[in-house]
This record gives structure tokens, C-alpha cells and sequence, in this order.
């Protein structure tokens, strides 16, 4: 169900999308060191942590020569892994959804902030959202030639189990029991521990190889939504001001800022929604509501990912903020 995109904004949208198309010469100048600070909960309280904000190809991007990738390949501060979250409960585990291509950096940043019981180093289960590159590829981590893991839940939608069963190498995994696939069910809670649950919900997408969904993690005070991948919000049956106003904090899909980020590129085949088209529909929304909204898989294209740009300022001008990989959020 659409949503009028007219708004305070609308007006600065065609503006905004000249200058991202015009960084994209020589890309934005790269993120700052915008690394979050670990915050303080009580030691047995669930949490949700950001393990990555970039698109599946992360940031930088391989072959990428333009100034934002060639800066960031130089400083390491500036790189940014796939969108990927992490849920803990320090009392009965840790969790990811996704298991992006930079698994082992982010598995590293998930033992510092939540060392795993008895100095493991697999999890205690993996929730997947759909079978595009950035989603699951990590998943060989698990296999022999790696961690050798043993029996790790993997949770995931009909045709995305069909793909992991059928194709290799994911399907050695399977038979070597690396991993056993769960079933996902649309709109089914899935009990992660006795005080967190996670819920798929199908959002339309391009679907080659699997179904897409988002998740809303329910912990014993809050709940979560990670909907890092959808096509354009109206062609979802589901109002996505339903879905931010039935959630605590809500991670959403900000792969580009604007129409021709990508020159010579038609975008209406990549049909993710344009951070400018979210800021123009939710400008209606409260201040409470707007504050909700987090931003996660920005494209190395977009000019949001450094924090000093433009993009960035109208987004926190907005209400709204992207992302900040390491950030932690309590359940």
C-alpha cells in the first residue's frame, strides 16, 4: 500500500540526487571512523549488535578505483562490512541474521563484544533472509575447511533450504552436518531462547534463488525489525509505517540514496527504495516514529555512508540516522 511521497523534503530530492550522481565519479569521500562506542547494559540482558551496514559487496568494493574505494582500501577505519545482526543472550547464546562474505572479521567483532561459553568459536544458530550473495555466503566458514563446526541451526525459508540442500558447496555442509537447516515460516515466531524470539515476515524482492524476508526480534522488553533488503515500499502489501510504529527500533533497507546514483545504469531493474523516497514518505510520521528508523546495506555508491555528507545531514535532518556498525541495542 503506497504512501504520498510529498513532504518537507521532496522538494531538496532532486537536488540530493544530483549531487549523489555527481560524487559518484569519483564516489563520496568515505565514512569517518564512525565505529560505535559499546554500551553499557547489565550483564545478563539480551542485546542486538550491528556486525555491518554495507551492501552484500561491502565497503569498499572489489574492482571499485574511484576515490571512495581507493581511500578506503588505504584505512582500514573506513571499511564497512555487509549488513549482517547479531543477537545475544548472554545467558543461552549468540545468534546472526545473515552470514555475509566478511563472516570472519564479523564473528571476530561479535566475540569481543559477546565472547562465546567455552571458548568456541561457531554459534548457536544462523537466520538467513534470502539467497543473494551478501546473505549466505559466509556459511562455508562452518564447513571442514574452516571451524569444522558441528550441528549449527540455520534457519531458513522453503526455497532458500532447497538451494543449501541441492547446491554445492553449501550442500556439503548439510551433509556433513556442519549445519542443520530449520524450517522458517512466514509470520511464525521461532523461539531463540527462552526470552527472545524471531519472526520472518515475506517482503517482495528479487527472488532467483529464494525467498526474501525481513525479521522482528522480540527480547523481554523490546523488539527489533532488520529488513535489510525489500523492493519499493509500495509494492509491499504491508504499510512499512505499520511495521516501524509495531517495533521498538526498525533497521531498513538504504542500499541507495537517490535516482541516478548508478549513471548509465537503469535503477528501476535494482528497485530497492531510495533513501530520499523514505525520508519524503515518513516526513508525516512523529518525531518518536521517525527516530525509530536506522538505516543499513548502503551501496558503496551511496554518499550516506560518510557521515560529514550532504546525504547524511538531510537523514539526520530527517529524524532518522544510519547505522553505526559495532552498535549495540538492548532486547
Amino acid at each position: 500500500m503506497g504512501r504520498p511521497s510529498s513532504s518537507p523534503l521532496a522538494a531538496v530530492t532532486l537536488a540530493i540526487a544530483a549531487a549523489a550522481a555527481a560524487t559518484i565519479g569519483g564516489c563520496h569521500a568515505g565514512p569517518e571512523a564512525e565505529d560505535a562506542q559499546p554500551m553499557a547494559l547489565p550483564p545478563d540482558e539480551p542485546f542486538v549488535v550491528v556486525l555491518g551496514i554495507a551492501q552484500d559487496a561491502g565497503f569498499p568494493q572489489a574492482a571499485c578505483r574511484k576515490v571512495c574505494c581507493a581511500e578506503a582500501w588505504g584505512d582500514p577505519s573506513r571499511r564497512r562490512h555487509p549488513a549482517s545482526l547479531a543477537i545475544v543472550d548472554p545467558e543461552a547464546g549468540r545468534f546472526v541474521i545473515d552470514c555475509t562474505p566478511d563472516f570472519p572479521e564479523q564473528l571476530r567483532l561479535l566475540d569481543a563484544v559477546a565472547p562465546p561459553s567455552g571458548g568456541g568459536v561457531a554459534l548457536d544458530g544462523v537466520l538467513l533472509t534470502h539467497a543473494h550473495i551478501g546473505h549466505y555466503t559466509g556459511l562455508v566458514h562452518l564447513g571442514r575447511e574452516v571451524t569444522g563446526s558441528q550441528g549449527v541451526p540455520v534457519w531458513a525459508m522453503p526455497r532458500m533450504a532447497a538451494f543449501l540442500r541441492e547446491a554445492g558447496p553449501w550442500s556439503q555442509l548439510v551433509e556433513l552436518e556442519n549445519v542443520v537447516l530449520r524450517p522458517l515460516v512466514d509470520g511464525e515466531a521461532v523461539p531463540l531462547t527462552g526470552r527472545i524470539t524471531a519472526t520472518p515476515f515475506l517482503v517482495p524482492h528479487r527472488d532467483e534463488l529464494s525467498e526474501t524476508v525481513g525479521f522482528r526480534i522480540e527480547g523481554p522488553r523490546r523488539s527489533v525489525v532488520w529488513l535489510p533488503d525489500i523492493d519499493k515500499w509500495d509494492r509491499w502489501g504491508t504499510p512499512i509505517e505499520d511495521v516501524i510504529a509495531g517495533a521498538d527500533l526498525a533497521y531498513l533497507d538504504a542500499t541507495f540514496f537517490a535516482d541516478g546514483e548508478i549513471p548509465g545504469r537503469p535503477m528501476e531493474l535494482i528497485p530497492h527504495p531510495f533513501v530520499s523516497e523514505s525520508i519524503a514518505r515518513f516526513a508525516s510520521l512523529s518525531a518518536t516514529e521517525r527516530a525509530k528508523v536506522r538505516f543499513v546495506h548502503l551501496n558503496h555508491t551511496n554518499p550516506a555512508l560518510d557521515p560529514d555528507s550532504e546525504a547524511a545531514g538531510h537523514i539526520r535532518a530527517a529524524g532518522h540516522r544510519v547505522a553505526i556498525q559495532g552498535e549495540r541495542e538492548p532486547l
